[in-house]
């Protein structure tokens, strides 16, 4: 029996991204990594209703050679023990590896679905980048956009735009009481 989901971006979504020069950039550091306001009472209510809580999240640093695999997966250890979290699967590809992993490819979301018995069609992606709510379109979720106000994107296409995990959270919560 297939279950629905919450994929979701790791940096923007899970935790504070780091803004240089404008752009948001993943934490460079264990210290730098801040849980964002709501998200662990978000996940644990979408845990109580039923939903699988997958990260998927691109991380080129690690091929570009800006950040390394231990950091990647140190964050990830450490997002786990403190968030409920059921999986993180990672790309650590660049755009030129042409893998089928790299968001805006469904690969992570599908690989995902494959493992942990998820069922696409009732499961959402939340995102703060406009791959994020690609790859879950082509999977066949319905997306959610995280707009921090620090994004200069307006014209993003995604089915809600929110501002937080926590607000997203509500809104899904919201639509499974009206199946």
């Amino acid at each position: 029996m297939s279950r629905p989901a919450v994929f979701l971006d790791r940096d923007g979504v899970i935790n504070r991204a780091i803004m240089r020069g404008g752009t948001p950039h993943p934490p460079a550091t264990l210290a730098q990594c801040e849980v964002l306001p709501g998200v662990a009472e978000a996940l644990g209510a979408l845990k109580a209703h039923g939903y699988s809580r997958v990260v998927v999240t691109n991380q080129p640093d690690v091929a570009r050679g800006i950040s390394s695999r231990e950091l990647v997966d140190s964050i990830h250890a450490r997002l786990a023990s403190e968030l409920d979290i059921d999986a993180i699967l990672t790309c650590f590809h660049d755009d030129a590896d042409a893998c089928e992993c790299r968001k805006p490819k469904p690969g992570l979301l599908l690989r995902a679905a494959r493992g942990l018995g998820i069922d696409l069609g009732s499961s959402f992606m939340v995102g703060d980048r406009r791959q994020d709510l690609e790859a879950g379109r082509r999977a066949g979720c319905r997306t959610f956009w995280v707009d921090s106000g620090e994004s200069a994107l307006r014209d993003v296409e995604c089915d809600f735009r929110v501002s937080s995990l926590f607000e997203a959270s509500r809104i899904i919560l919201g639509q499974a009481i009206l199946r």
